[in-house]
């Protein structure tokens, strides 16, 4: 199996894309103030669920899957202020808060398989 074979992996990437073209739009100071820290949260999801692939022991792979979980979270919060700050559309923070839940259930069920691999 390679990484790019992952589910959990290829939604992070396709939220990824969505959260690029949504801040592609934002203006600079936008991009500085906030725009910058939900970009380096998205792609902190994907990047750590790529870590923790590559790791042997199931303990290191859940670190990193611990930490994508967390980006995640962080990416939410994001989402959320740049709503309340009329950043990005409502129906473009419904459409990305979704699949930020899909994806969150999507983590956790990875870190049960990937603890589960030891038993």
């Amino acid at each position: 199996m390679e990484l790019g074979d992952l589910e959990v992996y290829q939604l992070a990437r396709e939220i990824s894309r969505d959260v690029w073209v949504m801040y592609d739009r934002l203006d600079w100071h936008d991009k500085k103030i906030t725009g910058d820290q939900w970009i380096r949260a998205i792609d902190s999801v994907g990047a750590n669920l790529a870590e923790g692939f590559g790791r042997f022991h199931y303990l290191d792979k859940n670190k990193f899957n611990y930490n994508a979980r967390g980006s995640l979270q962080e990416a939410r919060h994001w989402t959320d202020i740049l709503r309340e700050h009329k950043k990005i559309t409502d129906q473009e923070c419904v459409m990305l808060i979704s699949k930020l839940d899909k994806l969150n259930v999507k983590i956790n069920n990875y870190i049960s398989a990937t603890r589960n691999q030891v038993k």
